[in-house]
């Protein structure tokens, strides 16, 4: 068995023999493993690490068998591969069969636990979220489509309260998106309207989950909003477009949960 291990130490350097095809083949088995160790220290960091040396060719055959995997039936299968898409489409790979799968997966996923004490990291809220900020900056993707997704996947019903700041990853993955040039103020702001119908149907009682994790998510993308954020690969801050609109608007929708903010 190849040692990943001197491989990522030596910044996977492949020795004499071992081509990138080869290395990935075996790479994309492993990253279906439970185990945390091999799935997500070896294969998923190994495989970010190749990628630069990929083809587009082989790019775009590592994303289907990706988002085909997005249909897998254990969630430590699910959760790993959006964010190997994630840094195929921010080196400028993508296909609309991803998107679509992606948009079907994202809202719908159930488990969103962070870790699991057995099979470690699992964040497939979180690695989702890094998967649409990459198709939000992506300039063939509509950007208010994946505002609209994040909507969706925040109003979702679930039981589980977000605790491994999964909902800061949703908020950087807006306001990546937020930063799109073609966005106007009015683009910026129409997805609040779904969440602002589900809050004014709210009732008195115990806070459903998937309101305090829409709560939160808002709460940090005002304060991205408010800062601006930095994009991978870049040293600047890059403001949202539309800042003022934006953080109006967020305030205004927040403010329906707790008025006593002036």
């Amino acid at each position: 068995m190849i040692d990943w291990t001197a491989l990522i130490a030596d910044g996977m350097r492949l020795p004499a023999g071992l081509t990138a095809a080869d290395a990935l083949a075996e790479l994309v088995e492993l990253l279906r493993s439970p185990d945390p160790q091999i799935r997500d220290e070896l294969a998923a960091t190994a495989i970010s690490l190749l990628l630069d040396d990929l083809d587009e060719d082989a790019r775009v055959r590592l994303g289907d068998t990706m988002a085909a995997r997005l249909t897998a039936p254990e969630i430590y299968e699910r959760s790993f591969p959006p964010l190997i898409l994630a840094g195929l489409v921010r080196r400028g790979t993508w296909r609309a069969g991803w998107l679509e799968a992606f948009e079907a997966w994202y809202p719908a996923e159930q488990d969103l636990r962070g870790h699991d004490p057995e099979l470690g990291w699992l964040h497939a809220f979180a690695h989702g979220a890094d998967l649409l900020g990459a198709f939000g900056r992506h300039p063939a993707v509509a950007p208010e489509r994946m505002l609209r997704l994040a909507a969706a996947r925040l109003l979702a019903p679930t039981g589980y309260v977000l605790r491994d700041q999964e909902d800061d990853r949703l908020a950087y993955a807006l306001a990546l998106t937020l930063t799109r040039e073609e966005l106007g103020a009015e683009e910026s702001v129409a997805w609040l309207g779904l969440i602002a119908e589900e809050f004014e149907r709210g009732e008195p009682g115990p806070v459903p989950p998937f309101a305090t994790n829409t709560m939160r998510t808002l709460r940090m993308l005002y304060l991205c909003a408010d800062r601006g954020v930095r994009v991978r690969g870049r040293e600047e801050v890059v403001p949202v477009r539309h800042r003022d609109a934006v953080k109006e608007e967020l305030a205004r929708v927040l403010g329906m949960t707790f008025p006593m903010v002036g």
